[in-house]
C-alpha cells in the first residue's frame, strides 16, 4: 500500500509516544506493531533526530539504533511544555491577525481563529505586545475580492486577465460571476463566456479585473457540493495512467486518483480522471525523468512532443 506524507507524519507522531514508553525496544517488534517493514522504520528513525520542540535547532530528539534495538536518550528534556520566545509569539500573532482578515474565510473559521488569537495574546503577555504594532495586508487578492463581490451584488459581468498554470498562459475572458468561496484559497465560480461553461477562478491568479456595464446572466446551475474538496473528478471523465519513479511519488499526494499501484522500482502506477487530460502535459514536463504518461496514447505522444520542443528551445538558447 502506498504511504503518503500525511500517513508517515501520523505514524511518526505515534512512534514518539510508543518509544517513550518502551526504552530499548527491538526494531523487529516496533516494525511489527506499526505494520511496516524494518527498512521503513529505520527511515523514520533517520528523520526523528531532526525533529524537536525548538525552532532554533536545540531540544531535538536524541534517538538512535544499533539495528537491533532503539534508544531514546533525552525523553524527559523534550517533554517539557513548549515556550514561545518573544519574536516567535509576535510572528504567530501577526500571522493569525492577517489570516483573520482574509476575504472568503468562513465565518466559523474566522471566529475560531479570533478566539485562539485572544488566548494566545493572554498567554504571551508582554512577549506578544509588539504584535499589536505590526500588520500584514493582502492588497492584491483583497482588491480582486472586492470587485468580484461588487459584481455579484450588482449582477454585473466581469472582464479578467487570468493566468492558467496548466497552460502557462494569460487569457482574457468575460465572466458572469456566480459566487465566492474558500477551499484553501479564495475562488470565484462563474459562467465563462470564452468557453461557454462553468469555470472556477483562483483570485490570486487574476492579473487584471474590470467591472463591465453588461448585466451578468449565468444560466441556472446547481451549485456544486464542495465539502469533499475543490477537485472532484467525475466517473465519466477520461482516464489517464501515469507511471512515476521514486522521485515522483508526490503526485499521488497532490492529485485525486482512483488507484496507485506499487511498481518494482519503488515507483507508482497512478490512475486518475480529469475533464481536461491535456492539462497533464505540464505535469509530465515537470516530472521529467521521474515519470511518464502511459495512456491515453495520444496524450503520451503530445507530452513527448512538448518535451522535445522544450529541449530544442533550450539548446537554441544555449
Amino acid at each position: 500500500m502506498a504511504t503518503n506524507a500525511i500517513d508517515q507524519t501520523r505514524r511518526m507522531l505515534s512512534l514518539v509516544t510508543y518509544l517513550r514508553e518502551r526504552p530499548g525496544a527491538h526494531v523487529q517488534d516496533v516494525a511489527r506493531a506499526f505494520g511496516i517493514t524494518e527498512d521503513e522504520l529505520i527511515s523514520d528513525l533517520d528523520v526523528l533526530p531532526m525533529c524537536g520542540t525548538s525552532f532554533r535547532g536545540g531540544d531535538l530528539l536524541d534517538i538512535d539504533t544499533d539495528g537491533d534495538r532503539i534508544w531514546w536518550h533525552n525523553p524527559d528534556d523534550v517533554a517539557e511544555p513548549l515556550r514561545l520566545a518573544a519574536d516567535e509569539a509576535t510572528a504567530l500573532l501577526v500571522a493569525a491577525r492577517a489570516v483573520a482578515t482574509l476575504p472568503g474565510l468562513r465565518e466559523s473559521d474566522r471566529d475560531a481563529l479570533v478566539r485562539a488569537t485572544a488566548k494566545l495574546e493572554t498567554a504571551a503577555g508582554e512577549s506578544g505586545a509588539a504584535s499589536s504594532r505590526l500588520s500584514v495586508t493582502f492588497e492584491a487578492e483583497g482588491g480582486v475580492f472586492a470587485d468580484v463581490d461588487r459584481a455579484i451584488s450588482e449582477r454585473r459581468r466581469l472582464w479578467l486577465r487570468y493566468y492558467s498554470p496548466a497552460r502557462d498562459e494569460l487569457t482574457e475572458r468575460e465572466v458572469d460571476p456566480i459566487r465566492l468561496f474558500a477551499v484553501g484559497h479564495t475562488y470565484m465560480e462563474g459562467w465563462c463566456r470564452l468557453s461557454e461553461a462553468r469555470r472556477t477562478f483562483r483570485l490570486d491568479r487574476v492579473a487584471e479585473i474590470r467591472l463591465l456595464d453588461a448585466p451578468a446572466a449565468p444560466p441556472e446551475l446547481e451549485l456544486r457540493d464542495l465539502s469533499a474538496g475543490l477537485v472532484q473528478p467525475a466517473a465519466e471523465d477520461p482516464e489517464v495512467v501515469i507511471e512515476v519513479g521514486t522521485g515522483g511519488r508526490w503526485v499521488a499526494e497532490y492529485y485525486p486518483h482512483d488507484a496507485a499501484e506499487e511498481l518494482p522500482d519503488g515507483g507508482l502506477r497512478i490512475t486518475l480522471r480529469t475533464p481536461d487530460p491535456a492539462s497533464l502535459r505540464r505535469l509530465a514536463l515537470r516530472l521529467g525523468g521521474d515519470g511518464r504518461i502511459v495512456t491515453p496514447p495520444e496524450l503520451a505522444d503530445s507530452a513527448r512532443e512538448a518535451a522535445r520542443e522544450a529541449l530544442a528551445a533550450y539548446e537554441d538558447a544555449v
